[in-house]
């Protein structure tokens, strides 16, 4: 997706502030230390506040997410977003991070309440459909604090399991794995980043998220936030393969605008040398 002066914001509405905010409130300051930390360092368990699932609603959503998951599979939108994903590179793309495995699972962070918007029902749908098209898609495992038992019941209906960990995106990938974490905060995707920053790791990733082009571009225009939160981003850029997802419906944009695949392929230790101390903003 071409840079774009915005950050993109859906409308995840979620209560947990480490994952609500994309940019922050005027007048706000953070602050960045520097700290050793370990991916299991951020990780906490979770279960959803709302303890028990509510049939009737359970229902109603279960209808819902059948009629987007129609809209999404019968629209020309999806047919771009398959010819990206068929195009000769890109499958070269997955093969290649896939190596000798059949499959990778796939990890759906921040996806938001897919009971009270239509953003995140758009963004589900559409890993319902790769996972249903792509035999080479496995187990699909799904975070969001905000998640109720409802939507959690519905998401195990669709194929899906929910996480009873709260990962922050420190998702270590041991294996080849599959990131879908269209529009979460630039902390989430730094976050999963510095948990695999090891040459290994990083060429075990697929991710579909904001575009790290997007990010380079707002911190040359001097945002001190973008850059405090985006280190691991920026440092990522120059062995990072992006391809842009095409918009061409108003009806996607919310849901999918400055959204690309990215494959990361760093052949030296020294690649990754610039990030050596890590940031922890707060």
């Amino acid at each position: 997706m071409a840079a774009s002066a915005k950050l993109p914001v859906a409308d995840k509405h979620t209560k947990n502030e480490d994952w609500t905010v994309v940019l922050p409130r005027r007048g706000k300051r953070r602050t960045c230390s520097r700290r050793n930390s370990t991916p299991e360092a951020k990780q906490q368990p979770w279960v959803p506040t709302e303890l028990e699932s509510d049939p009737d609603r359970e229902l109603k959503l279960i209808q819902k997410m059948e009629i987007c998951i129609k809209k999404v599979e019968s629209s020309q939108f999806y047919q771009n977003f398959l010819e990206l994903v068929e195009n000769p590179d890109i499958l070269n793309s997955f093969h290649k991070v896939l190596g000798l495995e059949l499959e990778m699972p796939m990890v759906i962070y921040g996806i938001g309440s897919i009971e009270s918007y239509e953003t995140p029902r758009f963004q589900l749908s559409l890993a319902v459909l790769m996972k249903r098209k792509f035999n080479w898609i496995g187990d699909v495992e799904v975070f969001d604090p905000i998640l109720s038992a409802t939507e959690s019941r519905v998401l195990e209906s669709l194929g899906c399991s929910v996480l009873s960990v709260n990962e922050q995106g420190r998702r270590r990938a041991t294996k080849p794995t599959l990131f879908y974490m269209p529009h979460c905060e630039a902390e989430l995707y730094n976050n999963l980043l510095q948990a695999n920053w090891e040459l290994e790791p990083l060429n075990h990733i697929v991710l579909f998220g904001n575009s790290f082009e997007m990010y380079e571009f707002l911190s040359e225009i001097k945002n001190s936030f973008i850059v405090d939160s985006t280190g691991h981003i920026l440092a990522a850029r120059k062995f990072t393969d992006e391809h842009a997802l095409k918009i061409a419906s108003d009806d996607y944009f919310a849901a999918f605008h400055d959204s690309s695949w990215h494959f990361f392929s760093p052949a030296l230790d020294t690649e990754l040398l610039l990030v050596k101390n890590q940031f922890v903003c707060t």
